[in-house]
């Protein structure tokens, strides 16, 4: 009987450390984006024990990151009518429930699970490892979805719990340092880098946690440590596929792209979308043909499972070949496909391309280019967008728009150049929306009080601006270039004289004040002495004051004769 008693237990342990190996060799097949492997294993652990939580939540995961919320959806449903007080599956149905954007609802859920599960010890970390992934996994900068900041606070407490299986404070760590990236855009990489490392620390040979390192590295475009860490995660995971789809894109031999697209579709579970680094490898020979029509291959086979990549190559391929119309088609399916996260600048300057080569698409291209800007993050690429779409819309003629996209230019960049904030004004100015160029002319002057150009473009559209009254701005910015002008009449001898015979203009023939119009016209004589023309304007004002009659407390007047139309036209006044 003991000697019974014995061999059971020592076969109920057995069957336990295999379905913990077996539950974590699942975990790794997800993490390696062998969803098919990961979700038979998953699907075998659950047929031996249907009541197998552990099971349910990984498989559900398989299905959230193929974006089978629905599978996902329909799993954790399932499993909480068998058992409503399943903590782990609860975390679960709250990312689902975050996904849909129902963020009340899935905080309701992952506050529900930690308070299920908490003892006298504390929390457990499972479940608040499970509520910091379900939050880092669905926010992005662009949808915010969840608390980022409550997912971090709440991975921080799991890794300070005691007696944590390696196993899971690994996985801790590694999303720790993703919700650290998260929660600090640009920031956070020290943090990151740190729980990254105490991941391979719980567990030497954790692929993933490299992984993360060498795309850390990649976003500080730090090339050598990026491949550093990717011929790491492979020497711990000879199978670690996305390190190998990386290392492709590293390769600047097509031979040696080919080897590592080889090892990739090797290291992945069997899929027509596996066939996407030949038909790139194609693209970037510039076998255009034979790439569309890979690609084409790859939509057929996959259908609704294609991934947003695919089309996006077919898009550049047809670019590629001047056939930019067909392209149009495909890009427009990238962009309903990709997630945010996949989205680049460059993806923007893509579409930017494809619809500037289609008649009538100008204010959709529009949008595109401030979409671009929005959907990076890197102030060097959203500066270069802009400038690429400036140039479009001026070649265009579409002067406005080309000052709108300069003026976004200007405002994301912390020390905009002189000649940046000069070229919104004039764009606007050319476009004909002068009080936009007035306004940006006006920030000009402030930033630069020392520059001509301020005042003299300011004036320039108070004259378009103010048509009627024209004492409202017109005259004020006439006088304020005529003074700052004064300060180096020989500098800028052409705005003093500009300024001055405009106020010539507005006192003899809409102010009705001989006396300043004379004033001003001495002013513009005294630039330019020999001027017949100015003479001719002075022989008028002193004529008009002669022949007008007033009272010995009065000013010269005059008003608006032919004589003076006539010698005003002579000046280009009127």
């Amino acid at each position: 009987m003991k000697k019974f008693s014995i061999a059971l237990i020592t076969g109920l342990l057995f069957a336990s450390v295999v379905q913990a190996q077996s539950l974590q060799e699942g975990i790794n097949d997800l993490y390696a984006e062998r969803y098919k492997s990961a979700k038979a294993t998953f699907d075998k652990l659950l047929a031996s024990n249907p009541n197998n939580i552990e099971a349910t939540y990984w498989l559900g995961q398989v299905h959230l990151e193929q974006e089978d919320v629905a599978g996902a959806k329909a799993l954790y449903e399932k499993a909480l009518l068998a058992s409503a007080n399943a903590p782990l599956v609860i975390v679960g149905m709250g990312q689902v429930e975050l996904t849909e954007k129902k963020v009340s609802e899935a905080r309701q859920r992952f506050e529900a699970a930690i308070t299920m599960t908490r003892g006298k010890k504390g929390d457990d970390p499972q479940i608040l490892n499970a509520v910091g992934r379900a939050i880092t996994s669905v926010y992005t900068e662009k949808n915010k979805l969840g608390d980022i900041n409550y997912a971090v606070q709440q991975l921080e407490l799991a890794s300070q719990q005691k007696k944590v299986d390696n196993a899971l404070l690994a996985d801790i760590y590694l999303n720790l340092g993703n919700a650290y990236r998260k929660a600090k855009p640009g920031e956070g990489g020290g943090q990151a880098y740190q729980a990254y490392n105490s991941a391979l620390g719980a567990n030497a040979n954790f692929a993933a946690a490299s992984h993360r390192l060498a795309k850390l590295f990649e976003s500080q475009k730090n090339s050598e440590m990026f491949e550093k860490y990717l011929n790491e995660a492979i020497t711990k995971d000879p199978r670690f596929a996305p390190a190998y789809y990386d290392l492709y894109y590293t390769a600047k031999d097509l031979t040696v792209a080919e080897q590592w697209a080889k090892k990739y579709i090797e290291s992945s579970d069997a899929d027509p979308q596996n066939d996407y680094l030949r038909v790139q490898t194609l693209w970037k020979k510039g076998s255009f043909d034979e790439a569309i029509a890979g690609a084409k291959n790859i939509i057929a086979q996959a259908g609704a499972a294609t991934k947003a990549r695919t089309y996006k190559l077919i898009a550049d391929a047809y670019v590629q070949k001047k056939d930019t119309p067909s392209a149009k088609q495909y890009i427009d399916e990238y962009f309903a496909k990709a997630k945010p996260e996949e989205v680049l600048a460059l993806d923007y300057k893509l579409k930017a391309d494809v619809y500037s080569a289609i008649p009538g698409q100008e204010e959709a291209l529009f949008a595109i280019y401030q979409e671009g800007v929005k959907a990076d993050t890197v102030l060097n690429n959203k500066v270069e967008l802009l400038k690429k779409g400036a140039e479009f819309f001026k070649n265009k003629g579409q002067r406005e728009k080309e000052g709108d996209l300069l003026q976004l230019l200007v405002n994301l960049k912390p020390k905009p150049t002189i000649n940046e904030m000069f070229d919104v004004g004039r764009a606007y100015y050319f476009g004909g929306a002068y009080a936009k160029s007035y306004a940006a002319f006006d920030s000009f002057q402030v930033k630069y009080p020392d520059e001509v150009y301020g005042y003299e473009w300011k004036f320039n559209n108070a004259k378009a601006i103010d048509t009627t009254k024209r004492d409202s701005i017109a005259v004020p910015m006439a006088e304020s270039l005529l003074a700052f002008a004064e300060k180096d009449t020989a500098k800028y001898k052409k705005q003093y004289i500009t300024a001055a015979l405009y106020l010539v203009d507005y006192w003899a023939n809409y102010g009705k004040d001989g006396a300043k119009a004379t004033q001003y016209i001495d002013k513009a004589l005294i630039m330019d002495p020999t001027n017949e023309s100015y003479k001719n304007v002075k022989k008028q004002l002193e004529k008009s004051a002669g022949a007008a009659p007033r009272s010995s407390n009065q000013s010269p007047k005059t008003g608006s004769s032919g004589k003076f139309k006539a010698a005003f036209r002579e000046m280009e006044l009127v």
